[in-house]
């Protein structure tokens, strides 16, 4: 990897390629993509992929639009999990053709978005973007088609200037990230590699080097039906419950003293939350189920093995000191999905060319800064399959998976910037 070009200069290829971006085009490919509805597991979510080889296609890259043996990857022992049903999934791999023997940088992205909710809480339709000056409002605005838009630009600018490369930009677009990473997955599987990878997941410029992982689980706590007005002859699942939800906050808790410096900012870097109660099903019984589902947060470094292990026995223990679950213990599964930790490897030089790159190109402003994240993406999957990678891309992720969600248009234009001084410091130029 490339790094003999210092973050005070720029050379005159890294300018011509910068030159080359197109701001309008930014915008209007912002426009389309928003408009596909590429919900999760949905038939747009296809549309965007078909949608996104033709536009790689067009810039005269190498394409690889592939429909995903569902049936193979699902079997696979390494398969992450998967929430959303679905019928089909598409890979798409498009590489540049002019490359030499220099390395090979991917820019990855996902085209899935998450349902839009409640439309009541959305200003007009989420899938028709509403433009207020430099923000563009709507579903996967910042999450992610701004950075799949940055990774086009960039191509289209490095294309266009007529730079060559010594190496070569692969990019991945993937599907099913939002609900485990079986686009991800199934690319890598399908034995798309590189030397490092920037996936332009929405980070507000600055660096991510580092997930937190998240496991999805289910709890069933066992009950006895009686009939409401002798409800002393049953037990309530309900009630029931309640010493496994102070369990779990209790194990959040000592879960989230003394976390990694790359997650030190955050109050709670691995967090536990119950995400659904089912309970009941009339008024005048007494339940005798209740199935909680939710989110654990995985450490750094952390074998999901054994996060799944800590979640069990804390159940076990809370049931073991409970009379009525001491006979009738909860059971816990696993299901949706699997992420693990990931992060980039201490003092990979991959860090800093794209903290100079951003830098290089920002003028006064200061080079962007490394954390972590407490949610998981694909970065894990890259790096479990070792390929160093970071996250570095345009957008809010307080307002990502919500009616809020935008995005600036100049903060895309400014990551396509970074983006292509990266890529030509990274690959090698001829």
């Amino acid at each position: 990897m490339s790094t003999d070009v210092s973050s005070a200069e720029l050379s005159a290829q890294e300018a011509a390629a910068l030159a080359a971006i197109d701001e309008e085009a930014v915008a209007r490919t912002l426009l389309e993509l928003i408009a596909i509805p590429s919900v999760t597991g949905s038939p747009a979510e296809s549309e965007a992929q078909h949608d996104l080889a033709g536009r790689l296609g067009g810039l005269g890259l190498d394409v690889d639009l592939w429909s995903m043996d569902l049936p193979a990857l699902l079997a696979h022992p390494g398969f992450p999990g998967s929430e959303a049903p679905r019928d089909e999934a598409w890979g798409l791999v498009g590489v540049t053709e002019d490359g030499g023997d220099g390395p090979t940088l991917i820019l990855q992205g996902h085209v899935d978005v998450v349902p839009p909710g409640d439309l009541a809480g959305w200003d007009g339709d989420p899938f028709v973007p509403r433009v207020a000056g430099d923000i563009v409002h709507g579903r996967g605005a910042c999450d992610m088609k701004a950075g799949l838009v940055a990774h086009l630009a960039a191509l289209a600018a490095i294309r266009a200037s007529g730079v060559r490369l010594r190496g070569r930009l692969a990019v991945h677009f993937v599907v099913g990230e939002e609900d485990g990473g079986l686009g991800a997955f199934g690319t890598l599987q399908r034995g798309h590699t590189g030397d490092a990878c920037i996936i332009t997941e929405p980070t507000g410029s600055s660096l991510i080097t580092a997930n937190a992982g998240a496991l999805t689980f289910r709890i069933a706590v066992p009950g006895l039906a009686a009939h409401a007005s002798s409800r002393d002859a049953g037990v309530s699942a309900i009630d029931a419950y309640l010493p496994v939800h102070r369990a779990l906050a209790a194990l959040e808790a000592e879960r989230n003293t003394d976390p990694d410096p790359l997650m030190a900012e955050y109050r709670i870097p691995y967090a536990l939350s119950v995400g659904t109660l089912r309970s009941g099903d009339w008024a005048s019984s007494v339940p005798d189920l209740l199935v909680a589902e939710g989110r654990f947060g995985v450490r750094l470094d952390e074998d999901p093995a054994a996060a799944r292990a800590a979640l069990e026995t804390r159940v076990a223990e809370a049931c073991a000191a409970d009379p009525w679950l001491r006979d009738h213990p909860a059971k816990v599964t696993w299901s949706g999905g699997q992420f693990a930790s990931g992060r980039l490897p201490l003092g990979h030089p991959l860090r800093d060319v794209v903290r100079e790159a951003a830098h290089a190109v920002a003028g006064s402003a200061p080079a962007p800064r490394e954390h972590g994240a407490p949610y998981g993406s694909d970065l894990r999957l890259y790096a479990a399959a070792g390929i160093p990678t970071l996250q570095f891309g345009p957008g809010d992720i307080r307002v990502a998976h919500s009616s809020q969600e935008q995005v600036s248009v100049s903060e895309i234009v400014h990551v396509t910037r970074a983006l292509i001084v990266s890529a030509l410091r990274t690959v090698g130029t001829r």
